[in-house]
C-alpha cells in the first residue's frame, strides 16, 4: 500500500508572490531593468535544496559561499573542493543541526570559520531602513549576499524559524525575492520587505534573541592554507580553555627566567589530545580518479603549503620549541615528539583514514576507518622537485577506498621510502611546527603576565605577527580568529557577539 506523504505546500499569497507566476515574472523583469537583480545570477547558479528538513541554515550558507567563489581549501568529494552542508560543522555537530536546526549566532560563526567576511545584525540592533539599504546594495552587485533569518508564521507559511538568501529586490513595490532553500516545500517567492522585517523581528525561543540578517562577502584575506582549528573532537573545549584562560594565569603565577622556562610552563599542562584540536589541511584524492599524475593546481597549492611550513621553521620561536622538544631533561614534554621521532607507519595510517573520512563526506570519527596498508613515497615528474604522497587502502564496513594525500614536507633526501623507514622524509606537521603555529596564534595578552621586563620584550619579539612573512602572517591571524570564535562558543557568547573575531 502506498504511504501518504507531503508533496509541497500551497504558497500563501498574499503576502507572498510566487516567482514563477505572471505577477512574479513581471516583478522580476521590472527589477532587472532597475538593476536590482545583479546578485540573482550568481545565487541561482548555485541554488540548492537543503538535504535535511533542519538544514536551511547550512544550505543557505553553502549556497552563498559557492556563489562568492570562496575556496574551502579542502576537498568535498573526489578531487573537488566545494562547500557542502556536510562541511559546515564547526561549533555545532551535524547531528545536532539535523535534529534541532542552527541558531543565528552559530550560523554567523560558521560563515566566519569558512573564511567569509560577515556583517550580522539582529533586528533590535538595526532598523528597517538600514535593512532596505543593505538589500538594495547587495541586489545591485554580485559581490555580497544577504541571508535572512525569519519566522515563517509571519508570512502565513507553515513552520517557524527558517533561513534563506535574498535573491533580489523590487524598489518600487518594496519587495524582496526569497530564494527558499526548502524547495520541496515552497518555491522562490517575493515578499513585502516590511513583512519580512516583521518576520525577522520575532524572538527565537531556543536562544531568547531576535532573529536578523547577515551580509556575506569575500574576505580581504584568504583563510589558512596549512593549519586549521577543529572543534569536531570533544577535547576542543578543554584545549581552548587551557590556551585562552589557563596559560595567561600560569605565566602570571610562575617566576620564569628565560624562553625555555616560558615554553615549559605552557607545555606542562597542555592536554595530551591537543593534536585533535589543531589540524593540517592537505590535498586529498581518490587514486582511481587521478592516478599518479599531479595537476598544476595541486602542485601550486602544495607549494604554498610547503612555503608556509618553511616560514614556520624559519621563525625564532620554532628554534626554541624544537630545542625544548629535543631536550631529554624536559619531562613535562615527554608526550610531545619532534618530527624525526614520530612513528611514520602510524602517521601514514591516520592520514589515510582522515583522507577517506573527508572524501566520504562523513562527519564520524576517523576511528571507524581501518587502514589495511599505508605507504609514504615520493613522486617526481618533468624535472619537478619530489612530492610526498601518503598512499593507503582504507576499509570502512564493507567498502574499500584507495586514498592519496599530498603532504607538505621537509625533504632531507630525494629517496623514496615505504612504511618501515623514517630516515629520508620528515613528514609534517610534526609537533614542533604545529606547536609553533599554535603559540604564534595566541593573543598578545597571553604573555603580559611575565614579570621579567626583558624576557617579556623578548617573547613579544618572537610572537609578533608584524614581523612575519605575509603567508605565515595570514595563517597565524586565521588561527587567531578561529581561537576567538571557539572561545565565544566555549563561553556561550556566540549569540551575543556577532562581530568579526579580533586578529
Amino acid at each position: 500500500m502506498a504511504m501518504a506523504g507531503l508533496y509541497r505546500r500551497v504558497l500563501p499569497s498574499p503576502p507572498a508572490v510566487d516567482f514563477a507566476s505572471l505577477e512574479g515574472k513581471k516583478l522580476f523583469l521590472e527589477a532587472i531593468q532597475k538593476g536590482t537583480m545583479e546578485n540573482f545570477y550568481r545565487l541561482i547558479s548555485y541554488f540548492q535544496t537543503q538535504s535535511e528538513p533542519a538544514y536551511c541554515g547550512l544550505a543557505s550558507l553553502s549556497m552563498v559561499l559557492n556563489a562568492l567563489a570562496i575556496d574551502p581549501g579542502r576537498k568535498w568529494k573526489g578531487p573537488w573542493r566545494w562547500f557542502d552542508e556536510s562541511m559546515l560543522d564547526c561549533c555545532e555537530s551535524l547531528e545536532t543541526v539535523k535534529s534541532k536546526g542552527i541558531s543565528f549566532g552559530k550560523l554567523v560563526s560558521l560563515a566566519h570559520c569558512a573564511g567569509a567576511k560577515v556583517e550580522a545584525f539582529r533586528t533590535n540592533h538595526s532598523n528597517i531602513d538600514e535593512f532596505r539599504k543593505y538589500v538594495m546594495r547587495c541586489s545591485s552587485s554580485d559581490d555580497c549576499h544577504v541571508i535572512s533569518s525569519y519566522d515563517r508564521s509571519v508570512l502565513k507559511q507553515t513552520g517557524t524559524g527558517h533561513f534563506s538568501p535574498v535573491g533580489g529586490y523590487h524598489a518600487e513595490k518594496d519587495m524582496a525575492l526569497i530564494l527558499d532553500v526548502a524547495r520541496f516545500k515552497y518555491p522562490p517567492h517575493w515578499v513585502p520587505l516590511n513583512i519580512l522585517w516583521d518576520a525577522m523581528s520575532n524572538v527565537d525561543e531556543s536562544t531568547g534573541q531576535r532573529r536578523g540578517f547577515m551580509l556575506i562577502s569575500r574576505p580581504h584575506r584568504e583563510p589558512g592554507q596549512l593549519y586549521t582549528l577543529s572543534c569536531k573532537h570533544e577535547s576542543w573545549v578543554g584545549v581552548a580553555k587551557y590556551l585562552m584562560d589557563d596559560v595567561p594565569l600560569l605565566l602570571k603565577s610562575e617566576d620564569v627566567k628565560d624562553i625555555q622556562e616560558v615554553l615549559s610552563v605552557v607545555f606542562m599542562s597542555l592536554p595530551s589530545n591537543f593534536e585533535d584540536f589543531i589540524k593540517w589541511i592537505a590535498e586529498v584524492r581518490r587514486r582511481e580518479d587521478i592516478g599518479q599524475t599531479l595537476s598544476m593546481e595541486e602542485k601550486a597549492r602544495l607549494a604554498v603549503k610547503e612555503e608556509v611550513l618553511k616560514q614556520v621553521q624559519e621563525t625564532g620561536l620554532y628554534k626554541h620549541v624544537s630545542e625544548l622538544l629535543l631536550s631529554s631533561k624536559n619531562s613535562c614534554c615527554r608526550n610531545l615528539t619532534s618530527g624525526c621521532e614520530e612513528d611514520l607507519p602510524n602517521i601514514a595510517a591516520s592520514v589515510c583514514c582522515h583522507g577517506a573520512q573527508i572524501l566520504s563526506g562523513n562527519s564520524a570519527s576517523p576511528l571507524v576507518y581501518c587502514c589495511q596498508e599505508a605507504c609514504v613515497k615520493c613522486l617526481k615528474a618533468n624535472g619537478d622537485k619530489p612530492v610526498t604522497v601518503v598512499c593507503g587502502t582504507v576499509v570502512n564496513g564493507g567498502s574499500e577506498e584507495k586514498v592519496d594525500m599530498l603532504v607538505p614536507s621537509s625533504q632531507m633526501n630525494s629517496s623514496c621510502c615505504c612504511a618501515g623507514s623514517i630516515n629520508h622524509i620528515g613528514l609534517h606537521p610534526a609537533s614542533n611546527d604545529v606547536l609553533t603555529a599554535l603559540l604564534l596564534a595566541l593573543p598578545q595578552k597571553t604573555w603580559s603576565g611575565i614579570k621579567d621586563v626583558k624576557l617579556l620584550k623578548e617573547i613579544y619579539s618572537l610572537v609578533s605577527t608584524a614581523s612575519l612573512p605575509t603567508l605565515l602572517q595570514e595563517e597565524v591571524l586565521h588561527l587567531r580568529r578561529q581561537l576567538h570564535l571557539l572561545k565565544r562558543c566555549q563561553e556561550n557568547r556566540i549569540e551575543e557577539d556577532l562581530g568579526e573575531p579580533l586578529s
